[in-house]
């Protein structure tokens, strides 16, 4: 037998044991060195292979495929530079606590630190980015060795289940390709599955709870606001309706009925927020995405935090206390402590708020028959069936979402917000689409075109996505920022590309439609849905007029509340 038989071997009952506890999808990028981990999960009738030729890509893909299906996905690449190319993926999934198993081939340790060809020190190559690393043995025969290598898998699953991407380097010597022999590495061990899973925070101790309800009742008025989360429910709502106060939902973390609709527009208004400043604020998973959240953070008096992910989510450094722990168990378990409050004229006030600043937003809106970046959101967030998820780019489409969209059920909202780069998106959206929900994704021209090696190789992959694109040929983030001042703001920050979507969607194999009226953005939408398949809805916006009538909602809505 060769040495490729017993890598082969040795692979194929780690890989087995990650079947076992549920691992399902594996990306994988073409590699001479990476051949064993390769025909192992090609030949593993539990694993869907997905084949990407940027490593940088597959690694974004198994991303969405984790994000959607909430369970961890394998992305695998050859030895050098193939496995840097990860390096992105992987710090997301850190700071947005993925899922992801990243398995990296690499050359045998004595042609380490030689100047081999294709040789890069890969130990640790993530550094803390990855919450568990491991360098395994080259492969060998042994009575041990299957159940050596089997539990290396239990090992990995476990660790990637504990939320967070998780590095396995793998060094093969050659000959690397297989030539059928039977190699006897003894018996794989059996393991049930008890006690791995998905985690969402430590479930909350008894006196975490008695301290949680203590410390937000008894303190004057407050406000509940919910940022990104893995997970999302009733129970926040619950808790505000409890407390008597407003509860304000970034889309990312479920914004349902009982949440405020303009939350974003009330906290952006100088004078609303100055006079209704809470005596208590109540932040409930990742630091605020908007400005104007951030510094009603920055100024709150009293500042809670409960942080599941362990994220720190304190940028400020003013929490008072923060609970680690599993958010919807510690508030569900709190709701029997307080005594229910109606909030009185606080909560009313926030209510009637929200009820005029919406009203006007929507007026204003629905006036306009050129396409607008905040009505784009608002319309295609509510257009989506249930049991859809949409996937939001950051820079402005995110913010622009989480401005715009009005509380619904039955959407999800996924983001690549841990780091917040626009890198590797197309790839993300297409990877939860990968696993079979149906997918909308909505993200601007810079993003589409930073990832679009991914529609290139994916678009006519059998996939089903529409790809919402308000297209202004350039930055429109910076338009909104102190550079716009700058003489070489076009050149340096907004970038314009002058580039043809629907030529590279043609070369790309996907469908394309161009929208230049506001009302038939959703129509355009249904049709690229019902067709299947990966579509670019291209929308042309005007940069300068855009940030104009981002002006005029913000005037539209201190009117209503000045009246």
């Amino acid at each position: 037998m060769s040495e490729g038989d017993v890598a082969l071997a040795c692979v194929s009952a780690f890989v087995n044991a990650l079947t076992s506890f549920g691992l399902h999808d594996a990306c994988v990028s073409p590699g001479s060195r990476s051949t064993p981990i390769a025909l192992a999960l090609a030949r593993n009738e539990s694993v869907r292979v997905h084949v990407h030729l940027d490593e940088r890509s597959s690694a974004f893909f198994a991303l969405g495929l984790a994000k959607a299906s909430g369970v961890p996905t394998a992305v695998v690449t050859t030895s050098g530079t193939a496995a840097a190319n990860l390096f992105p993926a992987i710090v997301e999934a850190s700071m947005s606590r993925v899922p992801l198993i990243a398995l990296t081939a690499d050359r045998p340790p004595e042609l380490r630190g030689v100047g081999a060809n294709q040789t890069i020190d890969q130990i640790r190559l993530f550094g803390d980015f990855a919450s568990w690393f491991w360098d395994a043995r080259v492969p060998a025969e042994g009575s041990d060795a299957g159940r050596s290598w089997f539990m290396l898998g239990v090992d990995t699953y476990r660790e990637a289940c504990r939320a967070g991407p998780v590095h396995v380097n793998l060094p093969f010597r050659e000959p690397l390709v297989p030539s059928g022999e039977s190699v006897a590495l003894g018996e794989e061990f059996a393991i049930g599955h008890a006690g791995i899973g998905l985690g969402e925070g430590e479930v909350p101790q008894d006196d975490q709870v008695s301290e949680f309800a203590d410390v937000i009742t008894g303190g004057g008025n407050g406000l509940v606001y919910v940022g990104g989360l893995r997970v999302s429910g009733h129970w926040f709502v619950d808790l505000g309706d409890r407390l008597g106060w407003p509860v304000i939902a970034e889309p990312v973390s479920g914004r349902i009925p009982g949440t405020l609709g303009a939350g974003q527009h009330l906290l952006a208004d100088a004078d609303f927020a100055d006079a209704h400043a809470p005596e208590l604020f109540l932040q409930i998973g990742a630091s605020p995405t908007s400005r104007p959240a951030l510094e009603a953070v920055r100024r709150a008096r009293r500042l809670i935090i409960v942080d599941p992910d362990e994220l720190v989510a304190d940028p400020n450094r003013r929490a008072e206390k923060r609970f680690t722990v599993h958010a919807g168990n510690l508030v569900y378990r709190a709701l029997d402590a307080i005594t229910p409050s109606s909030g009185g004229s606080w909560l009313s006030s926030w209510r009637e708020a929200d009820r005029r600043a919406t009203d006007a937003v929507d007026a204003l809106l629905d006036s306009q028959d050129e396409p607008f970046e905040g009505r784009i959101a608002r319309d295609l967030a509510a257009s989506i069936p249930d049991g859809g998820v949409l996937v939001v780019g950051s820079s402005m489409p995110v913010r622009d979402l989480d401005a715009y969209m009005r509380p619904r059920e039955g959407l999800r909202v996924l983001a690549n917000r841990g780091a917040s780069g626009i890198d590797g998106f197309v790839s993300t959206a297409l990877g939860v689409s990968a696993a079979g929900v149906p997918t909308t994704a909505l993200c601007g021209d810079l993003t589409l075109l930073h990832d679009i090696g991914s529609l290139v190789w994916n678009a006519s992959r059998d996939l089903d996505c529409v790809l919402v694109v308000p297209n202004n040929d350039g930055g429109a983030i910076f338009s909104f920022l102190p550079q716009r001042e700058l003489p070489e703001f076009e050149e340096l920050f907004a970038t314009p590309h002058g580039l043809d979507l629907g030529a590279i969607c043609r070369a790309a194999r996907a469908g394309h439609a161009r929208v230049e009226h506001a009302g038939d953005l959703i129509p355009a939408v249904e049709r690229a849905r019902g067709a299947g398949g990966v579509h670019v809805v291209d929308v042309p916006i005007d940069r300068a007029r855009n940030v104009e009538l981002h002006g005029a909602v913000q005037a539209a809505v201190a009117e209503t509340l000045r009246a």
